[in-house]
C-alpha cells in the first residue's frame, strides 16, 4: 500500500482548520491545533500563501483561505453542472446518432474528457472519462480553441504534434480551420488524430455566453462520413445536442 504524504496530509489539515471556525487563525493557533512545530506550520503555511491557498492579512498576521481555492471551487462547479446539465442530451446523441459522445472541458493545454457515453451497441469499449485530448487535432480541442481566448493562446503555445498525414500544425493554416470552425459553428476531425477515426463537435456556452466546454461524436470514418465528408445529420444533431446544453446553463437561444 502507497505510503501518504505527511507534507501534503498536514497543508489539507490545515486549510480545512482554516476553512471552519473563525474566519483568521494565526500561527500559534493553527500550530497548536494540529499538534505542529511553529517552524513546520510556518513553513507548509507559507508554501499555501505563494501558491494562493492562503492569505496573511498584514495588519493582525494571522491567516485565511485564498482566493485560489475559490478559484478552483468555481471550477469544478461549472465542470459539475455542465456534466449534469448534458447527461439528457448527450445519452439522447448517441441514441439517435449510434456513436460514441463525449463531453471535454480546456485542461492544462489540452481537452479533458469530463462525460463519456458508449456507442449503443454490443462492443467491447473503454469508459475515456478523465482522459486528455489534444487541442490542435480533435474536434473538441479545435472548437474550444475556436471560441475560448485561453484555449486559443495555449493551443498556439503548445507543440501540435503531427499523428497523422492529415494533422494541421502550422500556426498560419491552423489559424484558417479556426476561422473555417467559427464560420461553421462546429468542428471537425477526420483522421488527424487516429488513422480511420472521425469526429464532429460543437461549443457550449454559459449564461456569460462564455465557452464552457464542447461536446462531439465521434467513430469509424465509415460510418461518421459519407463520401469523404462528415454526414449531416450527424453535424445537425452535434449542434442540437449543444444547443440545448447551453440553453440548460442559460445561455438562451443560438
Amino acid at each position: 500500500m502507497a505510503r501518504n504524504i505527511q507534507s501534503l496530509e498536514r497543508a489539507a489539515a490545515m486549510l480545512r482548520l482554516l476553512a471552519g471556525g473563525e474566519r483568521r487563525l494565526g500561527l500559534s493557533d493553527i500550530a497548536s491545533s494540529l499538534g505542529l512545530a511553529k517552524g513546520t506550520a510556518h513553513g507548509i503555511l507559507r508554501t499555501l500563501q505563494q501558491e494562493g491557498f492562503v492569505e496573511q492579512d498584514t495588519a493582525s498576521g494571522r491567516y485565511q483561505l485564498g482566493a485560489e481555492l475559490l478559484r478552483l471551487g468555481t471550477t469544478y462547479l461549472d465542470v459539475h453542472e455542465l456534466r449534469a446539465r448534458a447527461l439528457v442530451w448527450t445519452d439522447d446523441l448517441a441514441r439517435s446518432s449510434g456513436e460514441s459522445v463525449y463531453l471535454g472541458v480546456l485542461h492544462q493545454q489540452g481537452v479533458l474528457i469530463v462525460h463519456h457515453v458508449f456507442r449503443p451497441d454490443d462492443s467491447r469499449q473503454v469508459l475515456e472519462v478523465g482522459a486528455m485530448q489534444p487541442l490542435h487535432s480533435t474536434a473538441l480541442g479545435k472548437v474550444l480553441a475556436a471560441y475560448d481566448p485561453v484555449a486559443h493562446s495555449e493551443v498556439l503555445e503548445a507543440e501540435r504534434k503531427e499523428f497523422t498525414a492529415r494533422t494541421v500544425c502550422e500556426p498560419d493554416a491552423f489559424e484558417g480551420v479556426l476561422d473555417i470552425t467559427r464560420a461553421r459553428g462546429y468542428a471537425a476531425d477526420v483522421e488527424e488524430t487516429w488513422t480511420g477515426v472521425a469526429s464532429v463537435a460543437a461549443p457550449i456556452h454559459n449564461q456569460r455566453r462564455m465557452p464552457v466546454g464542447a461536446v462531439g461524436v465521434t467513430g469509424a470514418v465509415e460510418r461518421v462520413c459519407k463520401n469523404g465528408e462528415l454526414r449531416p445529420e450527424l453535424i445537425a444533431a452535434v449542434r442540437d445536442c449543444a444547443r440545448a446544453v447551453s440553453r440548460d446553463l442559460g445561455a438562451g437561444r443560438f
